[in-house]
């Protein structure tokens, strides 16, 4: 009499049955991986992709050989690609990640190809090298080297073409759908996006994808799925999409290239459905909108980009633009290169929309920047010209954002809130003279000092305010400058950027800009400096001054210290600069 089981417990046939199909599924769902070293010219491959909605299917691939040291520790595989609807497109954008098997086993993801190539061929990124390379890591970051640096987004990390039978293999570029941005945004930008090896046109937003929207699960994605990565959402959008190449868990791979080589990061993506193709002489692409958010892409490196299903990024910045009647509410990744490269492109195209590119104008930008544990950077300027207008005020709003998040990498971005208020007139004054009531003053005197400033359009305007010598001052010569404020911002950055070491510094030093609108009037005294290992001493006493001077190695340097400054609105953007000199007498 065969062994009854226990009431409640499956018999041992049914529990290796349920194993053996188990195993069974597991293997069809993680298919195994192919080295390299097994990969030889004239195997058969299949490949996986979208064409056309959210259904994935397969197309052929004849392995031509394969590239062997093409960059450090890198390989590639050439393949050509044929079915569906690729003898007329040929490689797409899109494309890149859509994963490619060997007998069944996972080899790699289409990853770069020959522009303006007749045939479908396409460097194949093998799948060993992707696995490795999202291993967390610190990653090499632009710097920005300081608040005026407006040329930071020209150093971000470009892709390298790769030489091949005397041709050149391009990463596929990345589709980058703006939606909700101006005509004019993409001209402007698309070159520097161009650059990076984005490709931007004008896209659609996702519908019912909202910032908040739920989560879709993680059955809706699978190998050769398309994805978009959602780098603002709202108003205004910015999602590049890419091809899924292999899920394990919760863990995702897909693009076989870089996106923006950021590193370690958060970023959250969509599954997107395909429209349309477009057929392209140059470079073919998929028309895709997102759908429902699945997940956060995690690390961003030079051969994959991966990310995590079923979970929402830590940190997406509210960011509020008010323009006018208009007003623009998104969400963006807070990550430290990508935060401020949005923020630009959403404040030119918010001041663009107003369908005002030539004639004098003035834009005036007020607001804050949050940041978690420090005080809020608050922002108060103005910019007028005859053109270019919100190219200007983009740039030079967003640098200093730019430049405190690259100098203290621990700085996290919380809210951004602004309000640019336009008038149809280039409003700007100019500094014409400069002088002090009295001309000569002793310690501890009260001094006047008055600045007289014009335009085409008005009469002369004069501000003026007072500062009290200190009593203890040497007699000598003082030195006074009325320039505009961001002159004064250049002049002191100089002096005490090697001072700005910390999130709470940066955050201090940006809170303590000037307007553009502002006449700083700087009273300063040339004293001399001489660098000790304790640091630099500024103007020592004379007896000590001596002893530093015949010091072997210590040179002293003069240097301006600042004895008061008065800062002055005059409404309006400042131009110019004036000089003269205070003596003080015993």
């Amino acid at each position: 009499m065969g062994a009854v089981p226990y009431p409640g417990r499956p018999s041992p046939l049914l529990v290796l049955g349920c194993v053996f199909l188990a195993s069974a599924a597991l293997s069809h769902a993680q298919p195994g991986i192919i080295p390299l070293k097994d990969v030889k010219a004239g195997q058969k491959a299949i490949g996986r992709t979208v064409f056309q909605g959210g259904k994935v299917e397969e197309f052929q691939i004849e392995i031509l050989g394969v590239l062997e040291n093409i960059g450090p520790r890198q390989s590639l595989i050439l393949g050509r690609l044929s079915g569906g609807p690729l003898a007329e497109t040929g490689v797409m954008q899109g494309m890149s990640g859509s994963p490619v098997y060997i007998d069944g086993k996972l080899a790699g993801a289409v990853a770069l190809a020959f522009p303006f190539s007749k045939a479908a061929i396409a460097g194949i990124r093998p799948i060993e090298e992707m696995f490795a390379a999202t291993v967390p890591e610190p990653a090499v970051r632009a710097a920005v080297h300081s608040p005026f640096d407006t040329h930071w987004m020209d150093r971000l990390p470009r892709p390298a073409p790769i030489d091949a039978g005397g041709s050149r293999l391009l990463e596929v570029s990345t589709p980058l759908a703006l939606s909700g941005f101006t005509r004019g945004t993409l001209e402007h930008f698309s070159p520097q996006l161009e650059s990076l090896g984005l490709s931007p046109r004008q896209g659609q937003s996702g519908g019912g994808l909202g910032p908040r929207g739920p989560l879709g699960p993680a059955s809706n994605l699978q190998p050769g799925s398309m994805i978009s990565v959602q780098l603002m959402s709202g108003d205004m959008s910015v999602g590049a999409d890419g091809t899924v190449t292999h899920i394990d868990g919760n863990r995702i791979w897909a693009f076989g290239h870089r996106f923006l080589a950021a590193g370690s990061t958060e970023m959250p993506f969509a599954r997107a459905e395909v429209i349309a193709l477009l057929p392209s002489v140059n470079n073919s692409f998929k028309i895709s909108a997102p759908k429902e958010w699945m997940g956060v892409i995690t690390e961003d490196r030079n051969t994959t980009v991966g990310g995590e299903l079923g979970r929402r990024p830590v940190r997406l910045v509210p960011v509020t633009i008010e323009a006018g009647r208009q007003t623009y509410r998104m969400e963006m990744c807070g990550d430290r290169i990508l935060a401020p490269m949005l923020l630009q492109m959403a404040v030119f195209s918010a001041i663009d929309a107003r369908e005002r590119a030539l004639g004098p104008e003035t834009v005036r930008v007020t607001g804050k920047v949050e940041f978690a544990g420090q005080r809020p950077v608050v922002i108060n300027s103005a910019y007028s010209g005859d053109f270019a207008i919100a190219l200007q005020t983009a740039i030079n709003t967003v640098t200093p954002l730019a430049y405190a998040m690259s100098a203290a990498p621990d700085l996290k971005l919380e809210r951004v809130t602004l309000r640019l208020d336009a008038a149809p007139a280039a409003a700007k004054v100019q500094i014409d003279q400069l002088w002090t009531v009295p001309k000569t003053a002793r310690p501890g005197q009260e001094v006047e000092i008055f600045a007289s400033l014009s335009t085409d359009a008005a009469a002369p305007r004069i501000l003026s305010g007072k500062f009290r010598v200190p009593d203890h001052l040497s007699p000598g010569p003082l030195v006074v400058t009325a320039s505009d404020g961001a002159t004064a911002n250049v002049q002191e950055y100089l002096v005490s950027s090697a001072t700005i070491r910390t999130a709470a510094q940066a955050v201090a030093y940006l809170n303590s800009l000037r307007s553009a609108a502002t006449v700083s009037i700087r009273v300063t005294r040339t004293d001399p400096a001489f660098p000790t290992p304790g640091g630099e001493l500024l103007d020592p006493p004379p007896s000590v001054a001596l002893l530093l001077a015949k010091s072997p190695g210590l040179t002293g340097t003069a240097r301006p210290s600042l004895i008061a400054e008065l800062r002055l609105d005059a409404g309006q953007p400042v131009s110019n600069s004036k000089t003269i000199q205070l003596d003080v007498k015993e």
